[in-house]
């Protein structure tokens, strides 16, 4: 039997940077989709589930998983062919990445940052290798090798000691215990105030919501709980982040295994989550808390089923009160869990699938299979 397909471990950049995507819903929309794929990949989601969060065909997701595992994040930006031949080596082109990496004051230029002209002028004049680029053409061989004139930021890396235990632990029992693994986490802040977003409007007229300058009502916070096993999405919107919140969220989870058997909840390492009290109820309720690393709450299997609410809910919206936005949450919880495909669906639907492309190879020659 073959091995299911999964995204490799995540780096803490890469798993950081997949968050931001999903959780911000920046760019294309491809982009956001194939984020969406891999970050619910590495957080143990399987494929068929993937497939139906992203509402794709599951090769499709395959694919996805596969080419990120060979290409890294630059497997999420559609790739385009055509056009005259290059005029640049790929020599030069790795030349110029590593000149526009370093700092100028290392290569004797009295200057703390590069512009294009600038690095233009020293790549041309350059007695070492000496590469003559115009500067939209440099513009475009930085920009396809993800480099951008940005602002300096910090950054984050886990310097949590047990990091590979605990991401091993989650792959454990996401892997052995699907039906009885559950993910937990907060999503928020959630305002009130006319939210940008997207949808199928005539030609130049999109549609327009007010502008906002007063936020009366506060924000909240949506405490989502995952089931694995069961696809299954539900929460309740609260006021604030809280240990009495927090516990009350595990508990709706115990009550969704009456059975008394062992459940295992994955959460982040939020101060709100680890208290006393949390921890003294989970060991008299037979409930293990599977906390990510520190700086990784990537690896939790909820944040990709985020991305859909912020869409769907969130983004084009212009509720009027947290009342509103909570039930508009909870209808389209709903909606999401009494529209989830039963796996004998999905398996029949694999069938249907083999069978198309053992015909097509029968009478066009064409390959039976693809690769898992």
């Amino acid at each position: 039997m073959a091995e299911p397909v999964r995204v490799r471990r995540l780096s803490d950049q890469e798993g950081q940077r997949l968050q931001r995507l999903v959780r911000r819903g920046t760019g294309s929309v491809v982009r956001l989709r194939r984020a969406m794929v891999v970050l619910a990949s590495a957080g143990g989601n399987s494929v068929p589930v993937i497939a139906r969060l992203v509402q794709a065909d599951e090769d499709s997701v395959r694919q996805v998983i596969h080419r990120f595992n060979e290409m890294g994040m630059a497997s999420l930006d559609p790739q385009w062919a055509g056009g005259r031949p290059r005029r640049i080596s790929s020599d030069d082109e790795a030349f110029i990445v590593a000149t526009a990496n370093t700092r100028p004051a290392k290569l004797g230029r009295p200057f703390t940052c590069w512009s294009v002209r600038k690095l233009a002028e020293y790549l041309a004049d350059n007695p070492d290798r000496r590469v003559i680029i115009g500067r939209e053409r440099l513009r475009q061989v930085l920009r396809r090798h993800q480099i951008t004139f940005q602002r300096t930021k910090t950054w984050k890396e886990s310097t949590d000691p047990q990091r590979e235990q605990k991401l091993a632990r989650i792959e454990h029992v996401i892997e052995h215990f699907p039906h009885r693994t559950f993910a937990f986490d907060e999503f928020g802040p959630l305002t009130i105030r006319p939210h940008g977003g997207v949808g199928w409007q005539p030609k130049s007229r999109p549609r327009r919501l007010p502008a906002n300058y007063h936020k009366l009502h506060g924000v909240r916070q949506f405490h989502g709980c995952y089931s694995i096993g069961d696809d299954t999405l539900w929460g309740v919107v609260r006021r604030q982040k809280s240990a009495a919140n927090t516990l009350a969220a595990l508990k709706s989870i115990r009550a969704a295994r009456p059975d008394g058997a062992p459940i295992y909840i994955i959460l982040d390492n939020l101060s709100a989550h680890k208290g006393f009290a949390i921890r003294q109820w989970a060991a008299r309720n037979k409930v293990e808390l599977c906390f990510t690393p520190t700086y990784a709450s990537w690896a939790n299997p909820i944040e990709a089923h985020f991305g859909p609410l912020r869409t769907f809910v969130i983004a084009g919206s212009d509720h009027p009160n947290h009342t509103v936005l909570a039930r508009g949450l909870h209808a389209y919880l709903r909606w999401r869990n009494a529209n989830a495909r039963h796996p004998d669906v999905l398996a029949a639907q694999r069938r249907h699938r083999a069978k198309i492309r053992s015909e097509r190879h029968r009478r066009w020659g064409q390959p039976a299979s693809r690769a898992a």
